[in-house]
């Protein structure tokens, strides 16, 4: 399961842009009677939840890791936040079982879909708990970005390798696949960004210059919709709504 962690000096602007996309998601999906409920499946040791609960939201967490969870809540306590977190250990072929169905403002599957066996079945329970309105917000790898580093490292014959997989490896739940997902869900996609289009391309030492980590995140900003750029980004994040 993915574990997101801070903005990085390595990879500017791409967890800045992943977090304006939440922001606004959870805004247009907060009622102004109540706070928003947010469903993180796989969310790890917190490093969306926590904040999210910082910002007003109650969120509930499910993962099928105890340490991540004892994670989760020793930093939702540090920060006053505990009361408005709430772990769930479970995985989610089981998730059914463990949350209400319907009943999620927004969710968040940020780089489970490529840690389950069965990625349909998977995606199905995952959706199936995005109320009426709702948002989901997935977070995926993009494959077409693994051939790319494979032959900017050398590798030219891994590169081979990856790119003949595109089509005969159909287990790998790339954009394309996810978008079909959403579809056969009953979602409607309402934004497609790439995220990492320069980030992990620009050498380490371009950062040291003044101003080159902010450059690197206008520039992640302003291609992140933007074909034929945001094709060749590391991951892309689908939003979809539940109508």
């Amino acid at each position: 399961m993915q574990n997101q962690t801070p903005v990085e000096r390595t990879t500017p602007g791409r967890q800045r842009l992943v977090w304006q996309l939440l922001a606004d998601a959870v805004a247009s999906v907060t009622p102004p009677e109540r706070p928003a409920v947010v469903l993180d499946c796989g969310g790890g040791s917190g490093s969306f939840a926590v904040p999210l609960a910082q910002a007003g939201a109650l969120v509930t967490v499910v993962d099928v890791s105890v340490d991540a969870l004892a994670t989760l809540r020793r930093r939702a306590g540090e920060v006053g936040v505990a009361d408005r977190v709430v772990p769930v250990q479970a995985d989610v072929e089981s998730l059914a079982d463990a949350v209400a169905h319907g009943s999620f403002d927004l969710v968040l599957a940020h780089g489970i879909l490529e840690a389950v066996d069965q990625v349909a079945p998977a995606f199905d329970a995952i959706a199936a708990t995005v109320r009426p309105g709702g948002l989901l917000s997935v977070l995926v790898t993009n494959p077409v970005a693994g051939v790319l580093a494979r032959a900017l490292a050398g590798d030219v014959a891994a590169a081979l390798r990856e790119l003949r997989g595109l089509d005969t490896d159909f287990s790998r739940p790339g954009p394309p696949a996810v978008l079909a997902l959403c579809r056969g869900a009953g979602l409607l996609i309402e934004q497609v960004h790439g995220i990492g289009v320069f980030a992990e391309l620009v050498p380490g030492t371009a950062l040291d210059a003044p101003g080159a980590l902010e450059a690197v995140a206008d520039l992640e900003a302003e291609t992140a919709a933007r074909p034929p750029f945001c094709d060749i980004a590391s991951r892309v994040h689908i939003l979809a709504r539940r109508p």
